[in-house]
């Protein structure tokens, strides 16, 4: 219908080139962002599982990095380790040296001096080798290396002075000394038979430790049936039987026990003796035969006394000699956790290249939800240019329609 009012065939034109204009204003805005979904218009859906999945994909990339930083610190700590190594056999090659008896206490003497320097060098690495103030060879403390969420890689590191590596020259003493407990006895007042047994916080066994190094163990039994006897497993104690005043017998017994490990040397005497200071037991058990039981026992006191040792020492062949097997335990331990060292780098490399994969599968993933088929948009561009510009042309004729309604006029 031709019409003058309302020029219907140019609203629909319009209405058209608008929306071509519209399609086209996308593929443009996708063509320049390399984005298909560049707001939550043009896929809520797939919006909301890019960004989930970018934000794993963070995650990884930083758990990536977490793990070089691992490996960069174990690398430090294994550079300061080779360094050790090199001292450790600068060292056994003194000793080997100083060993030998064609040279004079003169000559032994400026090779424990070299000998001395080189071990407090061993420790001075150990206390300032260290990683983002992480100390590396003078800390039990464990380092955790997140390497995901909730995965991690822990590195626990070790002491490695000269002192727990017992390749210094002297020994550090410290007294101690414990205050009385008071103990009690458990049992039936009047049974068959009794075994009574002292015990620290292990029951039967006495440790004595002196650092990381050197360990005394003491298992004590006592047994009384006719008469008494006392059974030590590390060394023979000395023992006797008393009677009271109405003739019945007790057992009482005193130990002595010296060791040496390693130029430690250990004394302990009466019941126990520990460095400890923990609290003693001492229980009942029936057996066969007939005794009385005292339900108190006195209080008695814990003493703990550390006396001089001698380190390595090369003025003379004998700790010259001493001094090569005190180097070989140390070598083994430094290789023991140099080795850990290697297996945890080994291991953060395996977790870092894995990582690397995971995230690239990741981006793999949100690349196909989130990034524009540059084929596919240049084509619908072109589809929505062609109709745009038809759009332009055929609004034009529609405005001029109602000129031909006023030709018909005149």
């Amino acid at each position: 219908m031709l019409a003058i009012k309302n020029n219907i065939m140019a609203a629909n034109a319009a209405r058209h080139l608008g929306q071509s204009y519209d399609a086209l204003a996308r593929s443009v805005e996708r063509l320049s962002s390399g984005l298909r979904i560049n707001s939550a218009k043009d896929d809520a859906a797939g919006l909301a599982v890019r960004e989930l999945l970018r934000a794993d994909i963070a995650v990884l990339n930083q758990a990536g990095r977490n793990a070089a930083d691992g490996i960069s610190m174990i690398q430090t700590g294994e550079g300061a380790m080779s360094e050790v190594d090199s001292i450790l056999i600068r060292m056994k090659e003194l000793a080997e040296q100083a060993s030998t008896g064609s040279y004079s206490e003169g000559q032994r003497t400026i090779m424990n001096a070299e000998y001395t320097e080189l071990s407090e060098e061993i420790t001075r690495i150990a206390q300032s080798t260290d990683f983002n103030e992480n100390q590396l060879l003078n800390s039990t403390t464990a380092i955790e290396i997140h390497v995901g969420t909730t995965d991690a890689i822990t590195v626990t590191p070790k002491f490695m002075t000269a002192t727990e590596l017992s390749v210094g020259t002297t020994v550090a003493t410290k007294e101690t000394h414990v205050n009385k407990r008071t103990v009690a006895a458990a049992g039936d007042e009047y049974i068959a038979a009794a075994e009574i047994t002292a015990a620290g916080t292990n029951p039967h066994l006495f440790s004595f430790q002196f650092g990381s190094e050197g360990t005394v163990e003491l298992d004590l039994t006592a047994y009384a049936t006719t008469g008494i006897s006392l059974n030590l497993l590390v060394d023979e104690i000395n023992q006797e039987v008393v009677d009271d005043t109405a003739g019945v017998r007790y057992a009482a017994a005193t130990a002595l026990y010296n060791s040496t490990y390693k130029s430690y040397s250990l004394q302990m005497q009466a019941r126990n003796a520990g460095t400890d200071g923990g609290p003693f037991a001492i229980t009942s058990t029936a057996g066969g035969g007939g005794i009385g039981i005292l339900d108190n026992v006195d209080d008695f006191t814990e003493t703990a006394n550390g006396a001089a040792g001698t380190g390595n020492d090369l003025t003379t062949a004998t700790g010259a000699q001493a001094a090569l097997s005190t180097l070989d335990t140390a070598i083994n331990l430094k290789d023991s956790y140099r080795a850990q060292l290697g297996y945890w780098m080994n291991r953060l490399e395996t977790a870092q290249s894995v990582l690397g994969v995971q995230a690239e599968n990741l981006l793999t993933s949100e690349s196909r939800i989130s990034d524009v088929d540059v084929a596919t948009e240049m084509a619908e561009m072109t589809r929505t240019q062609v109709l745009a510009q038809a759009g332009v042309a055929m609004l034009a004729q529609a405005n001029s329609m109602p000129q031909m309604a006023l030709t018909l006029l005149r």
